[in-house]
C-alpha cells in the first residue's frame, strides 16, 4: 500500500498545483466578464462576488489538496484525512475528479493503509 499512497499523494500535489493555478484563471476571467457585463448594477454585484467566492473556493480546496499529499509522502495521520476530504469534495468533479477521488478514499481507508498512518513516527511519543 506504500506505492499507492505514493500515488495518491503526488496526484494532489499535482492536481492541487493545477487548481490553484485555474483558481488565478477564474479569478480574472470574472474580472475580463465584469467589463463586459456592463453598468448594471445588479449584474456587477453577482460578477463582484463570484470573482471573488469562487477563486477563494478553489484556492482552498487546492491548498488542502496540495498540503495533505505533501503530508502523505512523510505519512502523517492528519494528512490522511485532509485527503479523504478533499477526496470526497472531488468526487463532485466529474469525470477526472471522481476517479482521483474514488481511488485516494479506496486507498486510504485499506486497513493496511491505516496501520502505516498510526505507526509511532520518528520522535514522537505516543502519550
Amino acid at each position: 500500500m506504500k506505492k499507492h499512497v505514493t500515488v495518491v499523494g503526488a496526484l494532489h500535489i499535482g492536481f492541487g498545483s493545477l487548481f490553484l493555478i485555474g483558481a488565478v484563471v477564474v479569478y480574472f476571467v470574472f474580472n475580463f466578464v465584469k467589463g463586459v457585463v456592463g453598468p448594471d448594477d445588479v449584474a456587477q454585484t453577482i460578477m463582484s462576488f463570484l470573482q471573488y467566492i469562487l477563486p477563494v473556493f478553489i484556492g482552498t480546496i487546492a491548498v488542502l489538496g496540495l498540503v495533505g499529499g505533501i503530508g502523505l509522502l512523510s505519512y502523517h495521520s492528519w494528512a490522511r484525512i485532509i485527503v479523504i476530504i478533499v477526496a470526497a469534495l472531488g468526487c463532485f468533479n466529474i469525470p477526472i475528479g471522481t476517479l482521483i477521488g474514488v481511488y485516494s478514499i479506496w486507498v486510504l481507508m485499506q486497513d493496511e493503509t491505516i496501520k502505516l498512518f498510526n505507526k509511532e513516527q520518528p520522535g514522537q511519543s505516543m502519550v
